[in-house]
């Protein structure tokens, strides 16, 4: 086993972008706090909040960015993303319109960004789609043509939202190690993946529904 240095923690800079009432910082509270608020007032710039992973033995803060989705401050995403590791992409699974936004999302991004940025998408508020049968396959095409993963998301019920945020963190760690040649720890494979939470309120017992 390798053992370049554990104690090294390494910082990812995450940004949330998306139309306004996609549910952005829904998500990110659900996955920091483990809280979830019907109510949840509409984000004023931007807000920040960190979590604390280990992935494969590596400490990791995560360090992630909610901006405000409203037009009037679509001026200021640069601001946030230029110097960012990765983005999660949000829409609104019930809203194609908030869909056609992401594409945009993603153009700036590819503009403005590293070309290393990590992306993914999720398709949020699934809890709003009786069927459960979600239909995908543009968003799927549309994932795989930009090198992103999507993700089906409901802050509400709390599903998706590890997977989404882990898989992001991974990516970000592959590319830091690939971009870093001292950075020898062994290559990421299936199954390698902990966990140490450690949300900013009391835990809370994860259990399902």
């Amino acid at each position: 086993m390798s053992n370049s240095n554990p104690s090294q923690t390494l910082t990812f800079k995450l940004v949330l972008l998306g139309d306004g009432r996609v549910g952005k910082t829904s998500l990110v509270l659900r996955y920091v706090n483990n809280v979830f608020s019907e109510k949840q007032e509409a984000t004023v710039q931007a807000s920040y909040l960190t979590k604390r992973l280990v992935i494969e033995g590596v400490p990791i803060n995560l360090s992630i960015w909610d901006t405000a989705g409203q037009e009037r401050f679509h001026a200021l995403g640069p601001i946030y993303y230029r110097d960012a590791d990765a983005a999660l992409l949000v829409y609104d699974i019930t809203d194609n319109d908030t869909f056609v936004r992401v594409r945009n999302w993603v153009k700036e991004l590819q503009q403005m960004s590293p070309k290393t940025i990590v992306m993914a998408i999720a398709a949020n508020k699934s809890d709003l789609v009786r069927s459960k049968k979600f239909d995908l396959q543009e968003a799927e095409g549309y994932a795989a043509s930009i090198g992103a993963r999507i993700v089906v998301t409901s802050a509400k019920l709390g599903t998706g939202i590890d997977e989404v945020f882990l898989d992001i963190a991974t990516r970000a760690l592959q590319n830091k190690k690939s971009s870093a040649p001292g950075f020898s720890q062994t290559p990421p494979r299936k199954g390698m993946l902990t966990v140490d939470d450690e949300p900013e309120r009391e835990p809370q017992p994860k259990c399902c529904s």
